[in-house]
């Protein structure tokens, strides 16, 4: 059987197949799970695109083709997929695949925020409190990463306390930034670990503070453990 003849008759054994099997399948490992989902991508499911891209952007089970993700990022983004578009935003920002263009990264991420994705959320947070293809608004920066920060986000638990710790886009307020800091040390999330220490050293609360510093180093990537331990030598 050709490639071609293998292709079609995938895709219409995909056609025909109950929903929960089909759903298994294109869930599976990714070199094993690569056919199917190329198949259904090719029938139109737009889930099957939105992993296609993610196995093409990371070369899992398939060759790295970033130009290719993007491809099935966006056909997936146009039938309404909001994961999609959040990464069709992030290879827009990044230059994944395509052409760096902050301003059509901006649009995508508010496509997908709309529709609820927390991570396009976070994403929009960072344009917008950076200024990056889009005016600087700390204050509608704030509001991402807290709509985030509520859909369970603990990435943008950790800048909603960094907002209220710097004043970024509403008053300063140290109970609040603990406070958030604290969602996200409690979430896992290695940065807001190492800012709630910092925040409890500072109130003196040292033995609490040595715990949370220890789990942020212990999540933490290498370069960023390093970073944090010199930090703390200061």
């Amino acid at each position: 059987m050709s490639p071609l003849e293998s292709a079609k008759a995938l895709t219409a054994a995909l056609a025909a197949m109950p929903a929960a099997r089909r759903d298994a399948l294109l869930g599976g490992e990714p070199r094993r799970a690569a056919p199917w989902v190329a198949a259904a991508a090719h029938l139109g499911l737009p889930a099957a695109q939105l992993r296609l891209g993610r196995m093409l952007l990371e070369g899992e089970g398939v060759s790295c083709e970033p130009a290719q993700a993007y491809v099935w990022f966006r056909r997936a983004a146009d039938a309404g997929e909001p994961e999609a578009q959040n990464m069709l935003g992030r290879c827009l920002e990044n230059g994944w695949g395509a052409s760096v263009d902050l301003a059509a990264a901006a649009e995508w991420y508010r496509k997908a925020a709309e529709a609820g994705s927390e991570w396009a959320l976070y994403n929009l947070g960072h344009l917008l409190l950076d200024g990056l293809g889009v005016a600087r608004d700390a204050a509608a920066a704030f509001d991402c990463y807290r709509r985030a920060a509520l859909l369970g986000h603990v990435r943008a638990m950790n800048l909603v306390g960094r907002c209220y710790d710097q004043g970024w886009g509403v008053a300063r307020d140290a109970a609040q930034a603990r406070r958030w800091y604290r969602r996200s040390a409690e979430g896992g999330y290695f940065r807001g670990q190492y800012n709630l220490a910092s925040a409890l050293a500072a109130d003196g609360m040292v033995g609490e503070a040595r715990r949370w510093f220890e789990a942020a180093l212990a999540g933490a990537p290498p370069a960023s453990r390093a970073l944090m331990a010199e930090a703390a030598r200061c």
